[in-house]
């Protein structure tokens, strides 16, 4: 059965790790050491009361954070309530999944897409470009469990690279980044391959990735290789 937008938020906990959680009654505070939103942004395991919101954004801010939620499928009761606060959504981003038996089909062509782990310097320089810089590579450093980088060339010149771990059968890709002299060449697409074969090499029966809804060029990509929609998530944050 492909696994539900449930299944792939627990995914994504565990293939994207905060450094540290906190347990606030129903919410759960993340402390992300810098490395962006979904590393940081709380969460809820029920509808909350503006007490309890009131609690957690004074939690949030004595960690030096914004205050900032991750809204996800079925949390419309929160959605409605940071609205009235002033939270304005940021980043909505899809969830896709698709089977590795289908995806391993085709092969990247050899010498092409590699896994690699730990990161090459080459590899950390494409990241940088992208804006990913060492705390978001922290947050690769923290998986436990199957990871990989990962590394793609392009007429013989290093062209993208990329990040993939697993939890429960389920891979998931973060931190794709294609450098622009290379984009519009199918890199993206032998990255997504490359990640499927190395899943599938290491017990994964499904590939899945996150795409902001704004990435037009990659959610089409995505479904052009045969990937589900599956759910979605955005963020609040207080200005």
């Amino acid at each position: 059965m492909t696994p539900d937008v449930q299944t792939l938020y627990a995914v994504t906990e565990a293939t994207w790790p905060s450094a540290q959680t906190q347990h606030l009654g129903p919410v759960t505070l993340r402390d992300g050491k810098g490395g962006g939103k979904r590393v940081s942004a709380a969460t809820v395991a029920r509808p909350i009361t503006i007490e309890e919101l009131t609690a957690a954004e004074a939690a949030m801010q004595d960690l030096g954070e914004t205050p900032l939620f991750q809204v996800r499928q079925g949390d419309d009761t929160l959605d409605a309530l940071l609205a009235t606060k002033g939270y304005k959504v940021v980043d909505p981003v899809n969830l896709y999944v698709a089977a590795l038996d289908a995806l391993t089909v085709e092969k990247p062509p050899r010498v092409t897409t590699f896994s690699i782990w730990e990161p090459l310097e080459v590899m950390r320089e494409i990241w940088a470009e992208g804006g990913i810089g060492p705390a978001r590579i922290a947050v690769m450093e923290r998986v436990i469990g199957p990871k990989t980088g990962l590394f793609g060339r392009h007429k013989d010149q290093p062209a993208a690279t990329g990040f993939a771990a697993i939890h429960q059968g389920i891979a998931m890709v973060h931190a794709l980044e294609v450098q622009v002299r290379h984009r519009r060449a199918g890199m993206g697409r032998l990255m997504m391959l490359q990640a499927a074969h190395w899943a599938q090499e290491h017990g994964a029966q499904y590939l899945s990735v996150i795409c902001t809804k704004s990435n037009q060029g990659a959610n089409g990509l995505y479904s052009a290789m045969g990937f589900a929609h599956v759910g979605d998530y955005h963020y609040r944050q207080k200005e």
